[in-house]
């Protein structure tokens, strides 16, 4: 009827069509003040001048004895001093207010004054948002809360175009997920900040060692056994997992991994016994501080953040080794039989129907989890996966170069 700049937007034959027809059959009518008192002046009201918050309140149910169910009016026009009068000194404009009049009692929405100059459909972005919350099943007082919410989130966030008065941002809360459904960790995969980690990684010197037989013995055996005293760090992470997951399918899949990095532990001592190491000469063994640092990170990470960022802190040792695994078992087919590798059983360890299980499992688990958070959550994830494939591929800088000493 009446826009912020004080434009009549409708016809006179129409307000009064609007006072004798639709008012009476209205529920929710959401007038800004010089609408109110232009439907009150179409009824023969001179209402006077608004001067405070009991002047809004009086507005309110004045409106409503013309027949609708529940009056908003918009305060927008009178904002309002610390003492809830109305100012025109722009120093002192402390508040917004809207006053829902409804069923007898009144409900006061009081929001900071924003001095912005997008404030343009406010008031048509406020009765659509009050409407979507209505028809969601909320009760007027509380779709009338979250819609003049999503309206001071608006103007607050709202972006300067062009010249002039510009309109709110109406997708302040928009959670826009960068990825599609199930495809987090492939996303993170390709991203060109995590890409050169991982190939690091991945195709780092000694996992090509690894696929062509080549890596020195030394440099293995030294692995294993600093492999085999992170894994045991690795299980009490997993176990703290189980503890901070929130539900049984959490607790039960930590479970599974604690009780498979058993049985790779199992493995590890079988293949140090074939290169003459004991368990007990591995247990007395000092851990190198490439696996200190790598395995305490992961503990920390689990016990100041919560279940997911642990699981995003292990999933390059869970998911690396599998991928790593598969493509070497891939060139290892590709060769003739008598040019067999020696590290073949480490190999076949990770391409193992029980490992991929894991694997699987961990993945989906972390997909599910994942799509409840936040965009800038997504960047904090991202960044504990990097931070995480960096130790990795540190891990295998640590066997290369401890074993030559």
């Amino acid at each position: 009827m009446v826009a912020t700049s004080g434009a009549r937007l409708l016809a006179e034959n129409a307000i009064q069509t609007l006072c004798d027809q639709l008012l009476p059959i209205s529920s929710l009518v959401t007038p800004n003040i010089p609408e109110a008192l232009l439907i009150l002046k179409e009824k023969g009201q001179d209402y006077g001048e608004i001067e405070d918050l009991e002047s809004l309140k009086r507005l309110a149910l004045s409106v409503s004895e013309l027949g609708p169910k529940h009056v908003l009016i918009k305060g927008g026009h009178c904002p309002l001093d610390k003492d809830r009068k109305v100012t025109n000194d722009k120093s002192k404009m402390t508040y917004v207010v809207n006053v829902l009049y409804s069923e007898g009692s009144y409900s006061v929405f009081e929001g900071p004054y924003q001095q912005s100059r997008n404030t343009h459909g406010t008031g048509c972005s406020l009765a659509s948002a009050i409407a979507c919350n209505v028809a969601t099943g909320m009760d007027v007082r509380q779709a009338v809360r979250d819609a003049t919410r999503y309206v001071e989130a608006g103007i607050r966030m709202s972006v300067d175009l062009g010249k002039g008065s510009g309109p709110i941002n109406h997708f302040h809360s928009l959670k826009r997920m960068p990825f599609p459904p199930e495809q987090f960790i492939d996303y993170v995969l390709e991203l060109p900040e995590v890409q050169p980690a991982w190939k690091k990684f991945t195709h780092h010197d000694f996992v090509e060692g690894l696929g062509d037989g080549t890596l020195p013995l030394d440099c293995f055996k030294f692995y294993m056994i600093q492999d085999y005293l992170y894994l045991t760090q690795f299980a009490r992470a997993n176990a703290l997992a189980a503890y901070k997951a929130q539900d049984l399918d959490g607790v039960a899949a930590s479970a599974d991994i604690v009780m498979h990095v058993y049985t790779e532990t199992q493995l590890h001592i079988k293949e140090c016994e074939q290169l003459g190491i004991t368990r007990q000469e591995m247990e007395t063994v000092e851990e190198h501080q490439a696996c200190t640092a790598y395995s305490r990170w992961i503990l920390d990470v689990g016990q100041s953040q919560d279940w997911l960022a642990l699981q995003i802190a292990m999933l390059p040792c869970l998911l690396g080794y599998h991928m790593i695994g598969h493509r070497l078992h891939s060139i290892q087919d590709s060769k003739a039989p008598e040019n067999a590798n020696r590290y073949k059983q480490w190999i076949e360890n990770y391409v193992a129907e029980d490992y991929s299980a894991a694997v699987k499992k961990g993945r989906a688990l972390i997909e599910k989890h994942v799509k409840r958070q936040s965009p800038e959550r997504i960047e904090e994830l991202v960044r504990i996966f990097t931070r995480a494939t960096t130790m990795e591929a540190g891990f295998w800088d640590m066997a290369m170069s401890a074993a030559r000493r």
